[in-house]
């Protein structure tokens, strides 16, 4: 098995390796606007982090830091994790550029603390992130490590519902189990961000419900503050999806939801 998940990782390493010029030259990430000025953060994680002013605040799988260095402009002391060097190349890049002092480090979010032995306030992750990863055992563990007393975790994701379908073939297909522990393997052209790019995207991603997600932060003797769904989403990522008043995005029939935001504390 461990075999297997080397080559997982290291394969889903490339494919987010080659993704990192495409999404920062694209519209989606809109790195001109981000440069002169405009956050990358949402409504939801904005609302629930609050003010951040003064406070340590570490981003879990962080892609090429546009979230982390939002944070930072809003004051916190950021050091953000991904697994592609070429990600943290271009956040450290950024980081510079814009005269900020966040830090970023390479390795695998499993491995955090065999490189950090630093505690946060506040521990950060966000949309399209925990699907990657094939046990959140471990994960919720580091997590619990690298908070300090009273600080707390916040994940704001797409639901587990969403990824029970394949998106593949234009149209929304349920396919995957929600309870499904094998890991699924997707090899496809484009990427949610330019979906007419050349790369082809080939990827390993594992199925979590809310259940295991729950109990792995629990069982690593985390509080659980709040658990939230909601079925719109800030991002225009999945097939036939409508803009509303909000300017969200939901499916015309809203039968499940697309997200899903968590708090937990640790004592």
């Amino acid at each position: 098995m461990k075999e297997d998940l080397d080559l997982y990782f290291k394969t889903n390493r490339e494919t987010w390796n080659k993704k990192v010029a495409v999404h920062s030259a694209s519209s989606f990430y809109d790195l001109p606007g981000f440069m002169s000025g405009k956050s990358s953060l949402n409504v939801y994680e904005l609302k629930a982090l609050g003010d951040v002013s003064g406070k340590s605040l570490l981003h879990l799988q962080c892609h090429f830091g546009q979230d982390t260095l939002s944070w930072s402009r809003l004051g916190a002391h950021c050091t953000g994790i991904d697994i592609s060097d070429e990600a943290i190349a271009l956040s450290k890049k950024l980081t510079k550029d814009l005269n900020l002092s966040a830090q970023f480090i390479c390795c695998n979010v499993l491995d955090t603390s065999k490189y950090i032995d630093e505690q946060f306030d506040i521990v950060f992750t966000s949309y399209g992130t925990i699907g990657w990863l094939p046990d959140l055992k471990p994960w919720a563990i580091m997590i619990a490590e690298r908070l300090k007393s009273g600080g707390f975790f916040y994940i704001i994701d797409f639901h587990p519902i969403v990824w029970m379908f394949d998106y593949t073939t234009g149209t929304p297909l349920m396919k995957y189990r929600y309870h499904q522990k094998e890991a699924i393997y997707d090899e496809y052209k484009g990427t949610y961000a330019n979906e007419s790019s050349d790369i082809i995207s080939k990827e390993y991603g594992w199925n979590h419900g809310i259940g295991a997600i729950i109990t792995a932060l629990v069982e690593a003797g985390l509080h659980i503050d709040y658990l939230n769904e909601y079925d719109e989403s800030p991002y225009d990522v999945l097939p036939d999806l409508i803009q509303n008043e909000n300017d969200l995005y939901v499916t015309k029939d809203r039968l499940y939801p697309l997200l899903f935001e968590l708090k937990a504390t640790k004592a």
